[in-house]
């Protein structure tokens, strides 16, 4: 059939283009034939405006895009015509000038050519090439006029070229023939009758000099491996590749490769023996996988990677990499942080009087004026050290302050009450470690070959009078008896932590008895020593204080339980269970899972910044003489402690919260209860409120994996799916691997448990150990973490020293100025929360990230959910009933309220471990 060139169109509208093949000068077949090549098509919603199309020979009705279309009948009554992409491109708010001269470069070099092209895909094959169908090349439109606006964010088009055969777009190619890198984050596709195809990309676009290779994206369309459609199998495979790597080289900043390696980059053997580290992971040492990064071994060490010291950026993939906003936020938290330690560490070089608190006004001073410039240094600093002006004129400025902990802004002194004390296991930042007394005397499950009698020192007589006249038995079987139990995490490397200078620890086990107001109350804390010790005494028990002796005695055993729990905290529940236990799986899911698969869908934004702060922590945080080492009382052996806790107590199958409160005897199974567990401790703020979230996020991740795999077959033949859990298991946690109590994962059940734990851990159970550090840390007295003194006992010479001055002993067996700023000013960062933060319940552009409307419905009542859930904890909050939330002094318990303002609010629940 001959066409004339020019065709002249209108638009065929409802809510997109259609076809009206009804139209005179066409035959039954004719009429047939055209409206079977347009995909789409709707007979019975046809509406036609006016029709000028003409050929030499007949009228031909077709639909036309936009305001100017060539269209032409093609073989086969195929015709082509044009649809627009709207790409839109996220601008840096800084650039430095190298950056800028490139840029400008670019948008002067696109004019002639060396531009943005894109691709699109067919989801169907080409019948004829039996290959990848594509559309003509586009270009993104104006970069010479567009680049260079300074808004957020730019909208540039480009045209394609497909013919009525084309079918639907399921996957857009992008080369970027620029010299500098890009940030795309959405492309939409409007012009085909099946409507508007959108692209979530949020993904860095490296310029082909450096990756020769052109970027895929696919549609917001999710699909099972088994159900890929023809035309993008190919592409779905290898972008995986691509994302796996080859195992080999030193990763660029620039790459896209997601691998698996040990933790042999904490040391640094080179700087001499004092640095060196063990690798952690290997029958030797077990531990998770972390993300590889590829450099050289050291010189004196080949098993040890050479390190990357800051300021100079450690790899993570391009993608993981913090965001602009997040980047400046955590920047600005890091140098505030130094400018919080300058002071201290030039005070404590130029004397010594100045390295311990004088007293408790010393440390009040660090909120009031900042930096104890109250104590007669200001003028001895600004005369024996001269200081850069950029220093200098923030030395009277209120920066150098510290914010008051929220830990004081209630009652100043309630860290010095036992019922505060307590009340913290349960409510403050680290509320997972309270267990119900099941025997006594206590067990340590520790070898007894090994580390000689264990037997607990604690005694009835020790808590007989504090048990409100029942017997011990009578206690144990009302659940009356709890206990903080940190003797079988220390008791191994207490010779290790003894013998650095200036370090000093315990052991210790606290019991507590539950009140008839459903409040808690220390009763004995249990110190022991190794039998090693020279000390007369390797164990003793300190009871309640009966006069101002037996008070401060008491108030340094619970500091030594504090700093105990502090380091546990950390380096095991903090460090080890959210952050690093959950690397692996990141790992996993995008190296064997497609971006496409909907179970990566539901889990992208839970993965958000966890590598890159993982990556940051192995770099300034977790390393041999960084800050943990620095401020915590295990010193150089933190990460063996987390990695014996690793070996000896991580058990991926306990934990969800669920698992984890039944193992710790503070749950039981209930089946007529809301969340089917009754609380042995009613009043237990975390597992309140934890419980919950966790109800609703296993409901909305239930709704999710029922929809996508309503045959139970479906789970198990998703190769995609199984070789993401199989390589989460067998090499991120590959030693490990051969434990008996890996879930199986077989069915929806099964994965709906798998991924409802992983969801808690990144999101919920990360905030309720996170955003309290500052808060309830950040003032050293309440929770120091590290001790310098044991507690002296009568025959030691010291005793005179504490009984002279109590309170001066104390403090000077807290953290030093130094250990102290340096402490306040880190956990100040990571309780901080970014103004990009995505929270609980939040998805950026939730109509973009998936094409499923049922799913996005799910989605909308998950969200309303977590709303209803946060109107319920602070109903909680102000019920004076719950005494451990709601009272005289009491903070309210805020720390899994989902969401937050940016800052320090020690509370808000967001997606991923981000900090």
């Amino acid at each position: 059939m001959a066409l004339a060139k020019e065709i002249l169109g209108t638009y065929l509208m409802e809510k997109s283009p259609l076809i009206n093949p009804f139209k005179e000068g066409l035959d039954d077949q004719q009429q047939g034939q055209l409206f079977s090549s347009f995909p789409g098509r709707r007979r019975s919603r046809l509406q036609t405006k006016k029709l000028v199309w003409r050929t030499n020979s007949v009228r031909i009705p077709v639909a036309t895009i936009g305001e100017k279309n060539l269209i032409k009948v093609l073989p086969e009554n195929a015709v082509e015509f044009k649809v627009r992409a709207i790409v839109t491109i996220k601008n840096k708010h800084k650039e430095d000038l190298k950056e800028s001269i490139v840029k400008h470069l670019d948008a002067l070099t696109d004019k002639i050519g060396r531009n943005v092209v894109l691709e699109l895909v067919s989801t169907e094959i080409d019948p004829r090439t039996k290959g990848q169908k594509k559309s003509k090349q586009g270009v993104l439109k104006d970069w010479s006029k567009k680049s260079n606006l300074k808004t957020e964010r730019v909208n540039y088009t480009a045209e394609f070229v497909v013919d009525s055969n084309f079918g639907v777009p399921g996957a857009i190619m992008v080369a970027n023939k620029h010299q500098q890198e890009f940030f795309l984050e959405s492309i939409t596709i409007e012009g085909f009758v099946s409507g508007p195809v959108h692209f979530s990309c949020n993904s860095w676009v490296q310029s082909r000099k450096d990756h020769p290779g052109k970027r895929i994206f696919f549609s917001n369309q999710p699909y099972l491996p088994s159900e890929t459609p023809a035309g993008l199998k190919a592409l779905r495979e290898k972008e995986l590749r691509d994302l796996r790597g080859d195992d080999r080289g030193v990763r660029k900043l620039s790459d896209r490769v997601y691998d698996f390696a040990m933790y042999n980059d904490l040391g640094n053997p080179d700087k001499g023996t004092d640095f060196a580290r063990p690798s952690l992971g290997g029958e030797k040492i077990p531990y998770p996988r972390r993300c590889r990064t590829g450099r050289v071994p050291t010189e004196t060490d080949l098993n040890a990677e050479s390190r990357v010291e800051k300021p100079l950026p450690i790899y993570v993939p391009r993608d993981e990499q913090f965001e602009e906003s997040k980047q400046d936020s955590f920047s600005t938290g890091r140098l505030k942080g130094v400018l919080h330690n300058l002071l201290p560490s030039l005070m404590a070089s130029i004397s010594a009087k100045h390295h311990d608190f004088k007293g408790f006004l010393d440390i009040d001073s660090l909120y009031t004026e900042g930096l104890l410039l109250k104590l007669g240094v200001h003028d001895e600093i600004l005369n024996k050290l001269p200081l850069p002006k950029a220093v200098n004129k923030f030395l009277d400025g209120d920066i150098l302050k510290y914010g008051i902990p929220k830990i004081l802004t209630k009652d100043k002194f309630a860290w010095l009450r036992d019922d505060e004390f307590a009340r913290q296991t349960i409510a403050g930042v680290n509320p997972v470690d309270m267990e119900r007394l099941q025997a006594f005397p206590p067990v340590s499950k520790l070898d007894p070959e090994i580390y000689g009698p264990l037997d607990s020192a604690i005694k009835e007589e020790h808590i007989l009078g504090n048990l409100n006249g029942m017997s011990v038995q009578e206690a144990l079987e009302a659940n009356k008896l709890y206990i903080l139990d940190h003797h079988d995490a220390y008791l191994p490397f207490l010779d290790k932590i003894n013998a650095l200078d200036g370090r000093k620890a315990y052991a210790t086990r606290t019991i507590f008895f539950l009140s008839e107001l459903g409040t808690l109350k220390p009763i004995a804390i249990e110190l022991s020593l190794p039998p090693s010790c020279p000390s007369s005494r390797t164990k003793r028990v300190v009871t309640p204080p009966v006069d101002a002796t037996t008070n401060w005695m008491w108030q340094l055993a619970k500091a030594h339980v504090c700093s105990n729990d502090a380091g546990v905290h950390q380096l095991v529940n903090h460090w080890l269970r959210t952050h690093a236990s959950v690397e692996p799986f990141i790992l996993a899911a995008h190296r064997q899972m497609s971006a496409m698969h909907p179970i990566f869908k539901l889990f992208d934004p839970h993965m958000r910044y966890t590598l890159e702060i993982n990556a940051l922590a192995r770099q300034v945080l977790i390393n041999a003489d960084a800050v943990i080492e620095s401020c915590f009382t295990p010193g150089r052996y933190c990460m063996e402690i987390s990695a014996a806790a690793y070996k000896n107590f991580w058990r991926f199958d306990l934990e969800g919260l669920p698992a984890d409160l039944i193992r710790r005897g503070m749950a039981t199974p209930d089946p007529t209860q809301p969340h089917g567990l009754k609380l042995v401790m009613e009043d237990y703020p975390y597992a309140a409120d934890g419980l919950m979230i966790w109800t609703a996020i296993e409901n909305w991740v239930r709704k999710y994996v029922n929809h996508y795999y309503p045959d139970p077959s479906l789970v198990s033949n998703d190769r995609e799916l199984q070789a993401w859990y199989s390589e989460s298991i067998n090499v991120g946690h590959g030693d490990l691997r051969n434990a008996d109590w890996w879930p199986t994962l077989a069915t929806a059940a099964d994965l709906t448990s798998i991924l409802t734990t992983l969801l808690w851990l990144a999101s919920a159970q990360h905030a309720a150990l996170n955003f309290g550090q500052y808060p309830y840390g950040g003032y050293v007295p309440n929770r120091p973490p590290l001790m310098r003194r044991l507690i002296p006992d009568e025959n030691d010479p010291e005793f005179a020293v504490f009984l002279a001055d109590p309170q001066k002993y104390f403090l000077s067996a807290l953290p030093s100025l130094l250990q102290a700023t340096k402490y306040m000013a880190v956990v100040d960062a990571l309780s901080t929360h970014s103004p990009d933060e995505e929270y609980l319940g939040e998805r950026n552009h939730p109509s973009t990230w998936t094409g499923d409307a049922e799913i996005i419905e799910a989605f909308y009542e998950f969200s309303a959910e977590i709303g209803r859930i946060e109107k319920e904890i602070e109903e909680r909050n102000a019920n004076t009933r719950l005494r451990n939330r709601c009272g005289a002094g009491v903070i309210p318990y805020e720390l899994l309220a989902p969401t937050s303002g940016p800052g320090v609010t020690c509370r808000g629940v967001p997606n991923s471990v981000s900090i």
